[in-house]
């Protein structure tokens, strides 16, 4: 049986103003991806996730679309984007481009059109409500802070936007409105990219009736009516089956949900391929028994044709190596996740800069950063009494520009980004890729090993569980395909702890990945170091 070639894929998100600078303005480009393509092909990516890179007024850093049909000049032009899918395909390299369905920028010229006039033919494109006693028509609050209803002067109503007032939701129920955003996908396609990563899709539909959304026992609002709403499935399975007119294309769907019960939910048969699973990707803390919860939950609750996603980083999260070891042992839990990601069962998705360690920045004043979900905080902050310092800590623990500072390539002055000084501050000048190219032991190794073993072995990414368990915070499990077999050991312990290696292996098993030499030995136990990984042929 053929395996789609995205079950393979070891992806790779690029955030493409931080990635590489081309052309020496600060911000990432093109031109700065295409010269480095020869880097990701040795690491051994088989496909980039791309954050939007379409003309924007990038209130929300791109995904604020004002035209769905250009490049954003800061990326460059529709010939660099040409070009660089055509040197991407040339490597064997897919690219994903990420798509925002749900809403469009204020600064869009149907938007403008819409909000002309409530007799504008394209008034029906957005959500509008009149006022309720001379208020917001329910008490929806948006997903960055605040109202989620916006007040329009000129036509006397509220327009609806799920995230920041600058980010109008399209009505969905339009049939106009679908045909154009197909039209949009179709484009696309036409370009030659590989597939989509369709922006927050379960918003795409909010409750017809509109009422208020209840208040949880914290004083929180429980989204119940503004996201997942009867209907949704149907209108993503003909998303799907539009995309999939062009054969050998994939979905990833972002699902605003860390419930693995509403995740499961959108992918397998005619939905998506695969959702970013956030209930094990979102996790805080350092936790092996909370890791081995989620994998195991997903290995009972997903059916023969789903696969969960692999992934603890991303544009919109604090960076895995910052939240999980607080400053201590970076490189060695760092190390432990990617034999995770790389091994256990589902498609991983490689944040960049993770490969070498990138920690996440912190912002000392409010003028410094640039993420609209952290200027939201610090302003709500503010209104309700915070003192600066109280509010620039929340502005950063909200705020999401401390996992996008630029890729470090050097250690010179701005990491070997640009000339001039980057969009945003360099994270950390003591690990970049220069430093780490060629060492054997550097972070940078251990990613390129373990992908070159993910693509050499099936049983690491088309193989059965044969085996998942977790004692002592300590996660084994065999991966198995026609045969072939293979075992990984990961403690997440601070401390030494027994395992009775020979119970799985023997002394005619090959050790694959090991920070240290290891000899197996039939019925041996070992003592495994602190956050110490194994990868083991059986």
């Amino acid at each position: 049986m053929n395996i789609p070639w995205w079950k393979k894929a070891v992806f790779y998100e690029i955030y493409v103003p931080s990635f590489c600078d081309g052309n020496g303005d600060g911000i990432g480009d093109f031109i700065g991806i295409i010269s480095k393509l020869d880097y990701l092909k040795e690491l051994g990516v088989d496909g980039i996730w791309l954050t939007p890179f379409y003309r924007s007024p990038k209130v929300d850093n791109g995904y604020d679309i004002s035209d769905y049909y250009a490049i954003d000049e800061d990326y460059g032009t529709m010939e660099d984007f040409e070009r660089f899918i055509s040197e991407a395909h040339k490597r064997d390299i897919k690219v994903i481009a990420d798509l925002v369905l749900n809403h469009t920028s204020s600064e869009h010229p149907w938007f403008q059109e819409a909000k002309s006039s409530k007799d504008s033919p394209k008034r029906d494109w957005y959500i509008w409500k009149d006022p309720v006693d001379g208020h917001a028509p329910n008490n929806w609050e948006s997903f960055f802070g605040g109202s989620a209803w916006e007040y329009d002067e000129k036509t006397g109503q509220y327009y609806y936007h799920a995230f920041a007032k600058s980010q109008v939701d399209l009505n969905w129920k339009n049939e106009e409105v679908k045909k154009a955003m197909f039209s949009v996908m179709d484009f696309w396609l036409q370009k030659g990219v590989d597939g989509f990563r369709l922006d927050v899709i379960n918003f795409l539909k909010t409750s017809d009736h509109f009422p208020d959304n209840p208040i949880n026992e914290k004083g929180e609002q429980d989204h119940v009516f503004d996201k997942d709403q009867v209907g949704i499935l149907e209108t993503i399975a003909e998303i799907c089956s539009f995309v999939r007119k062009t054969p050998g294309k994939f979905l990833v769907g972002e699902v605003g949900s860390e419930d693995l019960t509403v995740l499961k939910q959108y992918s397998g048969g005619p939905l998506l391929d695969v959702v970013f699973n956030f209930n094990l990707g979102s996790i805080k803390e350092f936790d092996g028994k909370r890791i081995f919860s989620e994998l195991k939950r997903m290995e009972e609750a997903y059916t023969s044709d789903q696969i969960p996603t692999l992934f603890f980083s991303s544009h919109d999260m604090s960076r895995h190596i910052s939240r999980f070891s607080k400053g201590k042992n970076e490189v060695k839990i760092a190390k432990l996740i990617s034999v995770l990601m790389m091994t256990a069962k589902g498609i991983p998705f490689i944040y960049y800069g993770d490969e070498i360690g990138i920690t996440d920045l912190y912002f000392d004043h409010v003028k410094k950063m640039r993420d609209v979900q952290g200027l939201t905080a610090y302003q709500l902050a503010k209104k309700v009494g915070k003192g600066e310092e109280e509010a620039i800590r929340i502005a950063n623990e909200e705020g999401r520009d401390k996992s996008r500072s630029p890729m470090q390539w050097n250690d010179s002055e701005y990491a070997g980004f640009s000339d001039v000084e980057p969009w945003l501050p360099v994270s950390n000048h003591s690990t970049n890729v220069e430093k780490q190219k060629g060492d054997p032991h550097s972070l940078l190794s251990h990613y390129q090993k373990l992908i070159h073993l993910r693509k050499r072995f099936p049983a690491l990414h088309a193989g059965q569980y044969k085996l998942l368990e977790e004692k002592d915070n300590v996660i084994c499990y065999i991966r198995e395909r026609n045969g072939e077999q293979i075992l990984i050991v990961l403690n997440f312990s601070a401390k030494k702890v027994p395992f009775p290696i020979g119970k799985f292996a023997s002394n005619s098993s090959t050790v694959l990945v090991s920070e240290i030499e290891r000899t197996i030995r039939n019925g041996q136990s070992i003592q495994l170091e602190p956050y110490e990984s194994l990868v083991i042929q059986i």
